[in-house]
């Protein structure tokens, strides 16, 4: 029983860590990569611009979840509901 309780409890704080990571590394990267966007493309290409964004934070965000997900699941911890 303490197993399962011990493993609960991991499995909860890996979902919170991943949570707040996404958040945290969200916000920290928000105007690193608007200012690198904003070097290389125009004024005027806002939409060009936004979907870049988008994508560069989307890729850095999956990579992240997956990495702590195998981590996760080394220790074998099931986050999946």
């Amino acid at each position: 029983m303490a197993d399962a309780i011990h493993k609960e409890m991991l499995r909860t704080i890996s979902v919170l860590m991943t949570t707040a990571f996404a958040f945290v590394a969200g916000s920290a990267w928000n105007t690193a990569i608007q200012g690198l966007i904003e070097e290389f493309i125009p004024k005027g290409s806002a939409i060009t611009s936004l979907l870049i964004y988008a994508i560069v934070v989307t890729i850095i965000a999956v990579a992240v979840t997956l990495f702590i997900g195998r981590l996760v699941g080394k220790v074998g911890i099931d986050i999946e509901d």
